[in-house]
């Protein structure tokens, strides 16, 4: 989750809502920071993937997320900002999201094996603009698993 909180802060509210284990990234001024946080002995290793906001960066980014898969046997779990939208009806407002963009998020979900878990809450996870007519809104934040991760997590959403 980003938390948008220093490491510190965030690691009490972790531990106030009950998570004995985690990991804390610090927010740099309003942007970011990020907490991963579970309970019980569960081995968790973190791989650094960033999905890039701009355009001109994303192939390397899901270049990025294909690696990380291969030969991975273990239940795995991405999530977070992708900055990107597998379909049109993700995005509410503004110009038209490209369509070979989505495709491109699309079938590295697909080569990586890895699927929408599933979500509570808000549909749209980014919003800009207050009035009707400058509002945009999309679904950039979701997780997406493989089928071992499924498996051992059937109700779990983001």
């Amino acid at each position: 989750m980003e938390t948008k909180l220093d490491q510190k802060r965030m690691e009490r509210v972790r531990r106030r809502c009950g998570f004995t284990n985690g990991i804390e990234m610090e927010a740099e001024g309003s942007r970011g920071g990020l907490c991963l946080a579970w309970k019980g002995d569960i081995d968790v290793s973190v791989k650094s993937f960033y999905g890039s906001p701009y355009l001109k960066d994303r192939n390397s980014a899901w270049d990025l997320l294909r690696r990380l898969s291969q030969g991975n046997l273990q239940p795995w779990l991405v999530a977070g900002d992708f900055n990107e939208i597998l379909f049109g009806f993700e995005k509410n407002g503004g110009g038209q999201r490209d369509q070979r963009g989505m495709d491109a998020f699309r079938d590295t979900l697909e080569d990586c094996q890895l699927m929408d878990i599933g979500y509570s809450g808000s549909w749209y996870t980014w919003e800009r603009g207050n009035l009707p007519e400058t509002n945009i809104r999309e679904r950039l934040d979701r997780g997406v698993a493989n089928n071992k991760w499924m498996m051992l997590f059937p109700t779990g959403s983001v």
